[in-house]
Formats: C-alpha cells, structure tokens, sequence
C-alpha cells in the first residue's frame, strides 16, 4: 500500500497540479500519506481536507491519477554504459537499500520501531489513545460521506487497521536476540571490494569486460564484452570462447588465437568490469526471493540485501547450495565474537542460500555484560552461552547461576556452580539469571573521626585489634578525644551494639586492647573546642575586614595589624571589643548578652583599656571613623560669574552667599533673581522621589476608578491599568533635581533662609537675562511674549488667546526661572522668563485618550511638585 502511495506522489509531482482548493494535488498526497502514517483515522482524514478546502472533484482527480499509473506501470529497462577506457570495477548489483525488495524489508522494521514506540508511549499514558483528533464531521453528510467512499476505494480504510494491529502483534512477539540486526545495519552493507585483484579461481563469463594488450614489437589494445554466448569478437581474428575460463587459461586462449599475427609481441588479457550473478535468498529472512549481485558479493551481502534474519531464522547454520551441494556452512556467532569470514564464501551464479528457523533460544539476565537472547546449538553448554554475553559483569554471584527450563509438562530450576557450567547443557527456551554479590563484607574494619587516615581496613593480621587498626590509620590527630571513643558491632542478628572504648588507656597500656570483628565502626571523636570553627571578626577602618581563624594568647595590636593595619580615617581614642557571654550552666536567660571593652590606641599600641586584654574566641573588634576626617566636598557654579567652576566646600556651613563671592560675583549679563540650583538626590530622598511617584499613580487609579463608575465604561479602568503599568516600568530617578532658590535675598543678607546651606554635587546655575514670559496650558494658543514691566497674569492670559473651554482657572500657577512655584491669586507677580501654566479640568464625559493623556500628564507634574514640596519641608 505504501508503495502505491509512493507512487502517486511521484507521479502528481510531475504533473501539473491545477487544484481548486488551497491544496495542491501533491499537497493532498502528502497530507494523506502523512496521516495515515501516524494512524488517523479515514474519516479524520476526510473531515481535515473538507476543512482545507479540498473537494469530491479534487479526490476524484487524485483517484484517477492513482488508477492511470497503476495500470500503466511497466517494468524498467537497463541502459548500457558507454565504452570507456578506464578499467576500474564498479558494483553492479543491488548496492544501496531503497531500489529493490530491501526497501520493503527496511519499510517494515521503520514501521514496526516505530508503532512500538508509539504503542509504550500509549501505555505509560503520555498520548491518548485518539490523539488530538476532534470529530467535527456530520456522518450524514452527503459530501462527507461521498468523499470517504472515494478515498476507501484507492485507500481502504480496512488495511490500515489491519497493518497497525499486525505491528502491535509483532511488538508483543519481538525478542531481542544477538547479532540477529547486523544485516539490518545501513552502514554496514557487507558490499564487496570491487578493485581488488581477480582470485586466480575467477571464471570469465557474460558481461564482463575484457581487455586484451599487445605490446612490444606490435602496440595494440582491444576492449570488449563477452557476449551472452560465451564469445568475445576481436576486429580480424572473429569470435572467440573465453566464458567458463579462468583469467589464466582465457589468456593461454588469446595468445594461440593472435600468437601467430603478433609473434614478437607480448598478448595480455585483463578482466575490467565484471558480470553480475543471480542468488536466491529463501528461508526465513525479512524479504526472501532472487537478487542481482556483484560477481564478488558474498554471503553476508546477499543477507543485507534480503533484509536481514527473520524473526524465525537462524544466524548459527545458514547454508550455501551450489549445483545441488551443500559449499560452506555460516555461523554469524563466528564473525560477531572472532572476527572469522571462513563460511563468508563469495558466491556465484544461481547460489541458493537457505536460512532454516533457529534450533534454541536461551534468555540470559542479571550481571552479565550483555543480557539477552542468544541462539545456541544443540550440545552448548551454559559457559559458552555466558561467553556469547560477554561474561559477567563485576558485581556477579559467579559461584552459581540458576536456570529456569521448560520440561514439557512444567517448569524446572537448576542451580548450576561454577565448576558444572562448561558441563551443563543449554536446552531450548532456557532462561538464565545471574544474581549479584551480597552487598556485605566478610574481612572489613572501618575506622572514622579524629585520625589521620579515616576508612576501611583490612581486617585480620596486624590489623586485628583497636590498636592495631588506629596504627594502620597512622595514629589520632591532636585534636582527638582519646578517653572516649565508640565502637559499633553488629551482633548476630544484624542489630547493632555500642561499646565504649578507652582509646588513650589501650595506646598506654592501662586497658586492655579490644579485638575487632568483621563489620566493626571505631569512631574517635574530636574535643568539644576544636569541633566548632573558632573565629574573630574586624569591622571599621582597617585595610582588610573580616572574620579571621583564633590563635591563643593574640592581643587586640596584633589583630589589627593581621587586619592590614589602620586607616587613615580610623579613630584612635575610641577602639572597641565585644565579647559574648556563655554559661553552659544558666537555668534561665540573663539579661546581659555582651561585654564591651574600650581602648585608646598610640602608634599601633594600646595605651588605655584593660591591662593585659587578650582575644578570646568569637571577639568582635569595632575601629570607629574618626569624626574629624572628612573628604572633600565640591560644588560648581556656571553661567554668568566671573570665575565659573567647581569649588570646594570649606565647611560644613557653607552657603549660596559664599560661593558666589568666591566665583567673583555675576557678570553684566547676569540676571540674578533667576539664577537656579540643582542638586542631586541621596539614597532617603530617591526613595521618596519613588514613594511620590507612585502614590501620584495610585491616586491616578482611584480617579478612574471613580470615574469608570459614574460613565458605567469599565475600559476606562483597564486602560489606566495598563497606562500605570508602562509609566511604572519606564520611571527613572532623576539624576538632579531643581530647588527654588532667590539668590538676590541671600547675597543681601548673606546668613538668612534664603542663603541656603550648600552640600556636595550642588550646581548653581545663572542665566542671562530673559525678556520674555512663556503661557502653557488650557489656553487658546500657547504662546510666548515679552515681559511687560506691572502687566498682571490676565494680561499675559489674553496674549495666549484666553482661557481654554476645560481650563482650571483657579489652579493657575507660576513657574520662576529660579525654580519658585507660586499660585495665581496669592500675590504671585510676573518676572522676566517665567512660565504662567493654567491645568486642565477632568470632565466625566472625555473620551478614554483623553482622560489617559490628562492622568498621564497630571501624574507626571504632580510628581514633580510633591517632590519638591517634601524636599523644600
């Protein structure tokens, strides 16, 4: 059936496709076969193509292409080869899998591999058993049901089934035997050498290409062929009878054939590309029947090429007739385990070879190399068979092997020892198993803890007592605990016992020394000080902090200079030690947990503190900053001073008055009353920048909230959501911020509030002066005009056109140059190169772009202004 489908693939492929569908011709081929690989149903078929279009019409097509090329299918013809001169041999039989009946026989075992997989995968749950099929199709329906009659007719929905439950057959059936899938291996073909040198006993026969040099006195060269008859024609001389002869004996024949023309000449034959031959493959393999072979194809070869060994067949006795004679005898095991080709005969024209059903099988599993089914001969004994497995594995029981047989009316086991498996016969259907090692010891001592060597031992010799042991173990380390060690023993019935052990009286003499038994634990333990990792620990102004190991008798100078030393920053009148308290005693907890000391350090040395202090286990050693170090702190004035530049602070009070004087004061075009600071954020206010941003979002939320419920428009809320969502994702902490600063006040009274206190980072910025006044907002026309000197902010509303329809009137507020926020209506007057910004009302009946665009615009300013509210507080 597949090959059928193969067929019309091919042939729709090289026809036009003119489908009607939005799939081609080859498009449904492909579609089907696919399918049906996998096993869907027909009808599943069907409703997929209906659901992609495909028509009865384009079927019909299909089938008719089908129909036409089944009946017009002939036989190829050969095509020969053009003469040549080159005489080197090529295999010109049924060389590569795929172009005779070894496609089948490879088709079948794909197949089969893999419905087995598919059939484990079912059975451990991890497909269901319609896959993902979904029955959408009306079995009713007329086009549904004329569609599937079409496909059953050149694609019988029955063979499937009956395809997919023979391979499911074949997967409870199949063992695993031996060597039985070397000849189903594609990379190894067994193809002949074809180059190589003509065995002397080669005989020429019809189709070889015969090439004849005469050399010498005469120069001559003829090539040929030898004819169906046995004859090669020479241009001059006629025919001549070369077929049956040895390549010796054919050149015997041509030189009394040409000797007499060319008798001072030497004559040659050679033999350049051979014939093929004819070989029948029966018994049991995968694809039995005759096959066209290379002249020199062997045995194995024609195995490969049929297919390999059938489930049935034999691998130990496959025979090779010759005129009715039995030549040579092949057993595979020979080849898989020595290597040895001696029944690999070469074969010749009309060779039978007969593969017979295998004589035994016998299981082998456990602790063997290779477990599984082996073909053994009658008279085998059971340590050949465990020689076929590769032997025993490392962790066999070797001293016996049990075996399960068949004896015709029930079952039988054998305990075979060591000393009777070359002796015991293996019978059919045998199965063997090989146990593995008992995981116990019979001679073994361990030894853990506090010595040099820690492990397992030996036991017996001199290791036969815990003196004798801990001395293989090189002795106790200095931190053992000799008094008292344990020893564990397992008494007779696998239970443990506890012995106490006298390590330090057994090495002396003073106790007497215990022997050991088989199985037996020594554990030394280690002193109770030495079991913790005792440590000290530096914090402060050293060059390396940390947590250092404990040393006896070290003082607090000798830690510090462990330490790296003092830094320049440390102080030293103030050096301090924490101490834990520990008492092992207490019935209840104290109310002190540490003890502090205090000292005053000099060059390196204490010179104030406990007399005589030394470092205990755990101390922690603080060396404080000193209060009277301090880095320098720069800030930088730009714009319209004399001296623009970055200015160390010289104390900690330094203020706007201070560095301007420093900077030489403002040039002509200074305009002072907008001069501006810039300051860049600490750690606590980033993060109550980020604390305002989100609170202006969240307050954002609740408005739509509000408002998503008065308009009843529940998209209005999501899309805030999602608004909030980007805004937060793509928020940043500014690098600077401005504060609002008037440093005309604070150069004339240098010391007030407005002379504000400068600190690192502080830039002061001040401008040239700017005639112009900016109106942003709900207004008419955004707009920028000149400063007119006494205009109020009604007038400068009036240059932008007047109030927008959605203006907040009374929220009108005024942005300085310098960073001062002032609020129309409180006494807020106009300065050259301020901007007057009039909000924009929240309407409930605004479309949803506009209501995100305000939020988004509100969130961002209020932002900004809570910022510098909390900031200025």
């Amino acid at each position: 059936m597949k090959k059928y489908i193969l067929l019309v693939l091919l042939t729709i492929c090289a026809l036009n496709g003119f489908a009607q569908s939005s799939m081609t011709d080859t498009q449904v081929m492909d579609f089907v076969q696919k399918e049906h690989k996998k096993g869907t149903p027909q009808a599943q078929i069907v409703t997929k193509l209906m659901q992609n279009g495909v028509d009865i019409s384009q079927i019909r097509r299909v089938r008719d292409t089908f129909l036409k090329m089944q009946k017009g299918n002939a036989a190829f013809g050969a095509t020969k080869e053009s003469n040549t001169t080159d005489r080197s041999r090529t295999n010109n039989g049924q060389t590569t899998p795929g172009k005779s009946k070894r496609q089948i026989a490879e088709a079948t075992l794909d197949d089969y591999n893999a419905n087995e997989l598919e059939v484990s995968r079912y059975s451990e749950g991890r497909i269901s058993p319609n896959r993902s099929w979904t029955n959408t199709y009306d079995e009713n329906d007329g086009e549904y049901l004329k569609m599937q009659a079409e496909m059953n007719e050149w694609m019988p929905q029955d063979t499937v089934i009956l395809y997919e439950n023979l391979l499911k057959q074949l997967s409870r059936n199949r063992k695993k035997v031996w060597g039985r899938d070397i000849f189903n291996n594609k990379s190894l073909s067994f193809e002949p050498n074809m180059n190589m040198a003509l065995p002397s006993n080669y005989r020429i026969g019809p189709g070889d290409a015969v090439f004849i040099d005469v050399y010498g006195a005469s120069q001559k060269s003829y090539q040929t062929t030898v004819a169906p008859d046995g004859f090669v024609t020479l241009d001059g001389f006629g025919p001549v009878q070369v077929s049956g002869l040895t390549v010796a004996q054919a050149n015997n024949r041509i030189r009394e054939k040409l000797g007499k023309r060319y008798s001072s000449s030497s004559i040659r034959l050679s033999v350049g590309q051979t014939h093929t031959i004819m070989v029948n493959v029966v018994g049991e393999v995968k694809t039995p029947g005759t096959y066209t072979l290379s002249a020199f194809a062997t045995v194995f070869n024609a195995l490969y090429m049929a297919g390999g060994i059938g489930d049935l067949g034999t691998l130990r006795n496959i025979k090779v007739y010759r005129g009715g004679s039995l030549i040579s005898t092949v057993d595979v095991y020979d080849f898989l385990r020595r290597g040895h080709l001696s029944g690999n005969v070469r074969l010749a024209d009309n060779d039978v070879i007969v593969v017979g059903p295998y004589e035994m099988l016998a299981q082998i599993s456990g602790k063997v190399k290779r477990p599984m089914f082996y073909e053994m001969k009658r008279g085998e004994s059971l340590g050949t068979l465990i020689g076929y497995a590769g032997g025993f594995s490392g962790d066999a029981y070797t001293r016996s092997v049990r075996v399960r047989r068949k004896t015709g009316r029930q079952y039988s086991i054998f305990n075979v020892n060591e000393f009777d498996m070359r002796n015991f016969r293996v019978s059919d259907e045998d199965s063997i198993s090989v146990d593995s090692v008992i995981p116990r010891y019979e001679n073994m001592v361990e030894i853990k803890g506090a010595v040099f060597r820690p492990g397992m031992y030996e036991v017996g010799g001199r290791i036969n007592s815990v003196r004798g042991l801990i001395e293989a173990a090189d002795g106790l380390t200095e931190v053992a605990f000799a008094p008292h060690a344990v020893l564990h023993r397992k008494k007779a019935d696998r239970t443990l016992e506890v012995i106490s052990v006298d390590v330090d009286g057994i090495l002396t003499g003073r106790v007497a020394d215990i022997p050991m038994q088989n199985e037996d634990v020594l554990f030394i333990p280690t002193r109770t000080d030495a079991q913790e990792q005792r440590t000290i620990t530096i914090h402060g102004e050293v060059l390396y902090p940390g947590i250092y190991q404990y040393a006896d008798n070290e003082s607090l100078e000798d830690f510090i200079l462990q330490a790296g030393g003092l830094k320049q920053t440390a102080s030293t009148v103030r050096v301090d030690v924490s101490r834990r308290i520990t008492n092992p005693q207490a019935l209840a907890p104290d109310s002190i947990i540490a003890r502090t000391y205090s000292f005053s350090l000099r060059d390196g040395f204490v010179i104030d503190g406990a007399p005589g202090f030394v470092l205990e286990p755990f101390d922690e050693v603080y060396v404080r900053k000193s209060p009277g170090t301090t880095n320098q702190q720069n800030v930088s004035i730009e714009g319209e001073v004399l001296f623009a530049g970055n200015y160390t602070l010289t104390s900690r009070k330094m203020r706007l008055s201070d560095i301007y004087k420093a900077a030489g004061g403002a040039t002509d075009l200074g305009y002072i009353k907008g001069a501006r600071l810039e300051r860049r954020p600490t750690p606590s206010e980033r993060i109550r920048m980020e604390n305002a941003y989100k609170m202006q979002l969240e307050q954002q939320r609740k408005n739509m909230v509000n408002l998503a419920v008065k308009t009843k428009d529940a998209g209005v809320l999501q899309a805030v959501e999602q608004n909030n969502k980007k805004l937060e994702e793509k928020f940043q902490i500014p690098d600077v911020y401005p504060v609002g600063i008037e440093l005309d006040k604070a150069i004339a009274n240098p010391g007030s509030d407005a002379d504000i206190v400068l600190r690192e980072g502080d830039r002061i910025v001040i401008p040239q002066y700017n005639g112009t006044v900016k109106i942003n907002g709900a207004v008419m026309f955004p707009n920028s005009v000149g400063y007119v000197e006494g205009k109020n902010v009604a007038y400068y509303i009036d240059q932008a056109g007047g109030f927008a329809s959605d203006a907040k009137k009374s929220n009108t507020y005024i942005l300085y140059m310098n960073g001062m926020l002032a609020k129309v209506g409180h006494n807020a007057k106009v300065r050259p190169g301020c901007e007057i910004i009039v909000p924009t009302k929240v309407q409930s009946k605004m479309s949803l772009a506009e209501t995100l665009s305000v939020g988004s615009s509100a969130a961002s300013i209020a932002a900004v202004i809570a910022t510098i509210a909390n900031l200025l507080k």
